[in-house]
Order: structure tokens, then C-alpha cells, then sequence
């Protein structure tokens, strides 16, 4: 930590903000070496492969959720876009993978489009917005799919995407580490990182300083709803087969995965690198669980209250609530105090 960063209090906070995901990351390696061996079983490398495998499963739909919330939104369609690719994937694809992919994809640019010009141009909230698109997608797929799971059967398909490679990565991990990379560098490196965290911090700022607010939104949930699709997919042909309802357990995994990296609920802050840090230290807590022979209700228990937990952390109003505990603890003194410290109040961005 630099000099200039313990000089300035928000500079400090910022950088511990950021550094937490790789530091609770970093725990996490450390606890999935050394919990094993007090318990008398041992973490081996294939062990790390199972984590990135999940990681290649549910990690593209945390990156989806992620960049939505960072953009002061929430997209709970991911997991309905995440059935639907894995269902169009299967059922067009049995001649040609690619032109599955291809199907998956551009339905799930459509959906993402139609959400987004919706949500923007309205300028309603996205919340009931795409739970209702949760819902339509779940019955979409379980329409094309009767109801009923269906098996893909070119095996091959999935054997080469879960073919190891360099011990702990297969190509499908590759590949969900090559897009977190490819949005990491468009998020850092181009306009479209700032303009996302604006709209996502203060919208009518955002308007007034001529960001395209509109087109930033409908373009976050293309991209999320294609994300989703690309992960439904790949998962899809690596299992030879596509469930009609997949579940909450991807949307609770992506929710843990974005909160433990660093995105917070109020929007405006987040990145996509440690996003990656979240999915892989939840990636790697399940793989633990599964070394441990963590009864299943354990396993929810932990998961559950680890959620709470970093919800309430990241909480916008929790620095708030506890000033005012201090300042009431305090008396007049700290009351006193607290006045010349507390920030003007903000500008709430419109929805």
C-alpha cells in the first residue's frame, strides 16, 4: 500500500474494496490445502480441475448478473437464458455444435435486446422485468424441450471440451477465462467500463455529461443475456443433455459469487476480474465440501449464511446504520463530531 493511499481515508477504503476479493481468494486456496489435511484426505490437482470446471459452468452467468448490477441493474433472467441456451444448443445442434452455439447465442442477443430496450426506454426497473422474462424463458424451454430432458448425442462434442489441458484448465474453462479476460480489458481499458459504472452510480449525472445511457443499458443485457446462453450451452454439450428447469442453484451461486467479488448492490462499482475471484473462491468452497464429505444441508447451511453475510456487507445503507450507532452511543461529543465528518447527501439516480 503506497504512502498516498494511507494518507487519503477514501483512497484506503477504496483499495481495500477492491483488494478483497483476491485477498478472500487467497484464503480460500489456503484453507482448500490445509482443511483437507486436518481431516485426514488430501486436495488434489483434480480436485482444482472439478473447481474450474464449475467455474466454466457458473461463472459466465455470475459475469452476467455482475454487469448488470454494476450498471445499477439486475437481470434475473440469466437463469432462464441459461436453460434456453442449453435447450436450443441441444436440440439444434445434433449436426453441427457450432450451429447450436450459434442458435443459443443469437437467442439469447435477442432476448438481452428486447429486455434492455424495455428496461431503458421505459425506464422502468429492471427487477420485474425480467423476472418475467425467468419465467416466459422457463416455459420457452420447457415447450421446445416437451417438457421433458433432452440428450445430445454426440459425445464427442463433450469429450473435447472437458479434454484436460495443462492439468487443472479443459476448454471449456478456457474458455470462460478467455471472455473474463476479453470484458476485464474492455472494462479497464475502454470508455465502456466508465460509462457502465456511471449509469450505475448516478443516471441523471450520467445523461448530463452525454453518456448514451439508453444504448449502454440495452447493450449490458444483450451481453448478459448471451453470457447466460454461451454458459447453458457449453454446460449442455459437456453433460450431453439439457434439463428443462435448471434451477435456482446457478442464480444463488452467481448472486455469492458477485457479492463475495465486490460488486456492490447500490450499483456504480465492481469489476470484472473480481468477479472471477468470487466465482472461483465459491468454485473452490463446493470442490471443499465434496473433499470434506459435507453433508448436503451443511454444505446449503453454509452457502446460505455465507450469502446473508457479504449481502449485508455489501449493503449501501450499512456505513449509515452504524455512524448513527456510534453517534448515539457517543452523546454529544460524537455527535459533534459526526457533523463536520458526514458526507453531503447524494442524488439518487433515476431508474
Amino acid at each position: 500500500m503506497s504512502s498516498v493511499a494511507l494518507k487519503d481515508p477514501r483512497r484506503t477504503r477504496e483499495l481495500a474494496r477492491t483488494s478483497a476479493p483476491f485477498l478472500i481468494l487467497a484464503l480460500m486456496l489456503v484453507a482448500f490445502y490445509v482443511l483437507p489435511q486436518l481431516s485426514g484426505r488430501e486436495a488434489t490437482v483434480f480436485n482444482v480441475f472439478n473447481s474450474m470446471q464449475n467455474f466454466a459452468a457458473l461463472g459466465l452467468v455470475a459475469l452476467a448478473l455482475g454487469l448488470t448490477m454494476i450498471a445499477g441493474e439486475f437481470d434475473l433472467s440469466v437463469v432462464g437464458m441459461y436453460g434456453l441456451g442449453s435447450m436450443l444448443a441441444v436440440m439444434t445442434g445434433k449436426d453441427s455444435a457450432l450451429l447450436g452455439l450459434g442458435i443459443a447465442l443469437l437467442a439469447g442477443l435477442f432476448v438481452g435486446l428486447v429486455q434492455g430496450t424495455i428496461i431503458a426506454k421505459l425506464r422502468i426497473n429492471s427487477m420485474p422485468v425480467t423476472l418475467g422474462g425467468y419465467l416466459l424463458l422457463l416455459g420457452l424451454t420447457a415447450t421446445i424441450g416437451h417438457d421433458d430432458s433432452q440428450s445430445y448425442p454426440n459425445l464427442s462434442v463433450g469429450s473435447s471440451l472437458d479434454s484436460v489441458v495443462a492439468q487443472i484448465f479443459s476448454l471449456r474453462s478456457l474458455v470462460a477465462v478467455g471472455v473474463f479476460v476479453v470484458v476485464t480489458l474492455a472494462m479497464r481499458y475502454t470508455r465502456l467500463g466508465r460509462d457502465i459504472r456511471a449509469i450505475g452510480g448516478d443516471r441523471r449525472a450520467s445523461r448530463t455529461a452525454g453518456v448514451p445511457v439508453d444504448r449502454m443499458l440495452i447493450g449490458v443485457f444483450a451481453l448478459s443475456s448471451v453470457l447466460s446462453a454461451l454458459a447453458g450451452a457449453l454446460i449442455a454439450y459437456s453433460l450431453a443433455t439439457a434439463t428443462p428447469d435448471p434451477g435456482l442453484a446457478p442464480l444463488i451461486f452467481a448472486i455469492t459469487a458477485v457479492l463475495l467479488g465486490g460488486v456492490t448492490l447500490a450499483g456504480g462499482q465492481g469489476a470484472a476480474l473480481a468477479i472471477a475471484a468470487g466465482a472461483i473462491t465459491l468454485s473452490l468452497l463446493q470442490e471443499l465440501f465434496s473433499i470434506l464429505g459435507t453433508p448436503t444441508y451443511v454444505s446449503s447451511l453454509i452457502t446460505g449464511g455465507l450469502l446473508v453475510l457479504v449481502t449485508i456487507i455489501a449493503a449501501p445503507d450499512l456505513k449509515q446504520w452504524w455512524r448513527t450507532v456510534r453517534t448515539r452511543r457517543g452523546g454529544p461529543t460524537a455527535s459533534a463530531a459526526s457533523v463536520g465528518s458526514s458526507p453531503a447527501a447524494t442524488v439518487t439516480g433515476e431508474r
